[in-house]
């Protein structure tokens, strides 16, 4: 059977081949690594065969890698490989560091495509990517621009445990994306150039073996067309398509998401680098015909009123004036559910596909619908959300739209034959005439054990070497964007000399994500949501700002314009804050008022008041000191008064955790050197040495966390540590310090 991929315009036909495997040849000498022909396993090809690129890791005493000029002016600080959410949070991340950053992309025309969901954010997801905006970054901004709807999940519930989300228009996304890098240099943002290449090598320097626990550092990259590109550093962002295999029932052919080809031969390099692999499985439900839909037999989701922008730097987005003479333009989405029918159906047909296996494991909070029905056969039926994957077609009357306007099916993710799959949609409410444009299908791919990394994403083995995105485990838009910006941030503060920008669990959900990866590694692909953070109180989606900017813009990585708005709101903020805190009343005095209070005369702050149920900051206006409910009333937006609200509702939580963060900041703040000799520590366990060994923490705090490390273990640790500061202490300060180092604004700047 053939189906037409609307997107690219690629007429693949699926067929199943005997299992076939390629080996890896090496050779050793001295120093130098020679590495051929090895690529992925592939079970089966097709007609077309793609290959992206065969990359290795060669030495830097190769003479193929030997650059015919050693001049600076030749050597990027940064070259980011990949262009996807992480790829392009990372170059530009760097670029803003005024490092000189490259870019590298098969094709400069996929820059920020979205491989699977047309949608941003959600519980837990859509904090980080506000976390993401307040250190500068683009893709909020971008999903402003792009998006079709938007909607606040858990709006019922406190602030702190909200989920910004937002329905985007996939190519206009893509497009907006592909502008701003693009332009990036030329608007002055930061030094950032995009290559079209394929890369073949990534070349380290293994003469740095056993300096500072490291193997080697890395030197750049070669191209499949020998150009030898220099570098300082390097980012790999891959995604999916590292090794990635795509399966549909029993046929499987190398790809990383439909139509583009996977990347080869870098897996085996990795691990011949002394890196550990996993094999990790995602997956996409099918596309429907718009028009084939009967949406009357659907639930309707609508988004807020107004919007609410993902970025701290928009006011209003596009989508507001989008509608019949500049009224609202949001679409909106509708709900459906599977049945016992559908359900049937998948069970039935089970054994027609191989990405259903225990072996390897899919993401267990967005699995697909086989899982669904494996997992919990007791339930009758499982939401299906419809939701438009743009702006063509669905903004007028359906009689009008043309054929082929792509609905996403969200909860539908699906890997069984294509004909059982349209079998399968037919039996599903709404949905008993729909056409499938595309079948819906799985990816497995290769990922590297994120415990082999440091928490700015640099690897313990390879100095200079950064992975972000779903190289390191994780899963979905944001926490690939998250991953990125942290690695491009490092990488271009390490190319000038400088600490890594340390963010930690105490700073944000993007911290969490970044401890969880390093200290714990991951088992199931990992997602992000706000039960992961001991701190959720403090780290909500409307102070991501002010827990981060700041810290962000002492490293370098965020811009005059994002500094100036954040200098503006804050002192707005603090300015409100002080006006009702200078309104002091007994109860008494504020119940005679009309104020909803306790009449007593214990004394109360307007903005304490604020935290009472009913209260609000407008209806509190009326009763405060005329001069000062005239100036909040005239002077402040309705978005900084709200934040003021939600400030005071959760300023009684975020002081009692303050203690909590202090001591975490200690036990953080205690590092422990890459080359630390485990075995000279007395009283710990063989357990808990080869523990450490394997993990190598960075910090007596990470070490506590770690699966297997006892209470008098990290005691030991800590005071080896503490006794080996004493000893260097003394040397530090018979060196005069290099003059570079007070330029290091980190150097005095508290991990909390």
């Amino acid at each position: 059977m053939i189906y037409f991929d609307t997107a690219i315009g690629l007429a693949t036909r699926f067929y199943s081949k005997e299992r076939t495997r390629c080996r890896t040849g090496m050779k050793r000498v001295h120093s130098t690594f020679y590495i051929w022909g090895h690529a992925p396993r592939v079970r089966s090809t097709t007609r077309l065969t793609l290959t992206r690129s065969f990359a290795s890791v060669q030495s830097v005493d190769s003479p193929s890698t030997r650059s015919t000029s050693t001049s600076d002016a030749n050597v990027y600080d940064t070259l980011v490989i990949g262009g996807g959410h992480a790829g392009t949070e990372a170059a530009a991340a760097s670029a803003r560091l005024s490092a000189r950053t490259a870019l590298v992309t098969p094709s400069i025309s996929n820059l920020g495509v979205c491989s699977c969901n047309p949608s941003f954010g959600g519980i837990g997801k859509g904090t980080m990517l506000r976390e993401i905006d307040a250190m500068d970054g683009v893709s909020s901004r971008i999903v402003d621009k792009a998006a079709v709807q938007f909607r606040v999940l858990n709006s019922k519930k406190g602030p702190a445990v909200w989920g910004p989300r937002a329905q985007i228009d996939r190519k206009l996304y893509h497009e907006e994306m592909r502008k701003e890098l693009c332009e990036y240099k030329k608007s002055g943002k930061g030094d950032l150039e995009i290559k079209e290449g394929k890369v073949a090598d990534i070349i380290v320097d293994w003469s740095e073996e056993g300096h500072s626990g490291r193997r080697g550092r890395v030197n750049g990259l070669r191209l499949e067309t020998g150009e030898i590109l220099q570098a300082r550093q390097v980012i790999i962002t891959t995604g999916t398509f590292l090794g990635g295999e795509i399966h549909i029932g029993l046929n499987c052919f190398p790809a990383g998401r439909m139509g583009e080809a996977a990347t080869t031969g870098l897996s085996s390099s990795l691990r011949t680098a002394g890196f550990q692999l996993g094999r990790l499985k995602t997956g996409t439900p099918p596309r429907l015909d718009h028009k084939t839909i009967d949406y009357s037999a659907c639930e309707l989701q609508e988004g807020d009123k107004p919007p609410q922008p993902f970025s701290y730097l928009t006011d209003l987005v596009p989508v507001q004036f989008r509608g019949k003479d500049g009224t609202d333009g949001q679409l909106p989405c509708y709900g459906t559910y599977t049945n016992s029918a559908t359900h049937d159906v998948v069970r039935q047909h089970l054994g027609k596909s191989i990405h259903i296996r225990e072996t390897v494991k899919g993401p267990r909070y967005c699995p697909s619908l086989e899982s669904k029905v494996i997992r919990f056969p007791e339930k009758e039926r499982h939401i299906v959300w419809l939701e438009p994957e743009g702006f063509d077609g669905l903004e007028g009357p359906r009689s009008e739209a043309p054929d082929g306007i792509n609905i996403y099916p969200n909860g539908l993710s699906c890997t069984l034959p294509a004909e059982v799959q349209e079998r399968m949609l037919r039996t599903i409410h709404g949905l008993e005439n729909v056409r499938m444009l595309q079948p819906g299908y799985g990816v497995e791919y290769d990922y590297v054990d994120p415990r082999s990394l440091l928490s700015s994403l640099e690897t313990k083995a390879i100095a200079g070497l950064y992975l972000a995105g779903q190289i390191n485990g994780t899963t979905g838009y944001e926490e690939a964007a998250a991953q990125g910006i942290i690695a491009g941030i490092n990488a271009g503060r390490a190319a000038k000399g400088l600490d890594p920008m340390p963010v930690t669990r105490a700073d944000g959900y993007i911290g969490v994500l970044l401890d969880d990866l390093v200290a714990k590694g991951v088992s199931e692909p990992y997602r992000m949501f706000t039960s992961r953070s001991e701190y959720r109180m403090s780290h909500r989606a409307d102070n991501a700002d002010l827990r981060l900017t700041e810290k962000a813009r002492h490293a370098g990585a965020v811009g005059d314009e994002r500094w100036e708005a954040f200098q503006k709101s804050k002192s707005q903020i603090d300015e409100i804050k002080a006006l009702l805190k200078s309104e002091r009343r007994g109860g008494a005095a504020w119940s005679a008022k009309g104020v909803p209070c306790h009449s007593n005369d214990q004394l109360r702050n307007a903005y304490e008041l604020l935290r009472r149920n009913g209260v609000t900051l407008l209806s509190l206006l009326p009763h405060l000191d005329s001069s000062a409910s005239a100036h909040i009333a005239g002077q402040y937006p309705e978005g900084v008064r709200r934040r003021v609200e939600i400030e005071s509702i959760y300023e009684p939580y975020v002081s009692s955790q303050a203690a909590e963060i202090q001591k975490f900041a200690r036990d953080e703040n205690l590092k422990i050197p890459l080359s630390i000799d485990y075995d000279a520590i007395f009283g710990l366990s063989t357990e808990e040495r080869r523990i450490l060994n394997e993990h190598r923490p960075e910090s007596v705090g990470m070490a506590r966390r770690l699966e297997g490390a006892t209470p008098s273990g990290s005691l030991r640790l800590a005071a080896f540590v503490k006794r080996m500061g004493r000893r260097e202490q003394p040397e530090k300060d018979a060196v005069p310090k290099a003059p570079e180092a007070s330029m290091d604004p980190f150097a005095s700047l508290e991990v909390c």
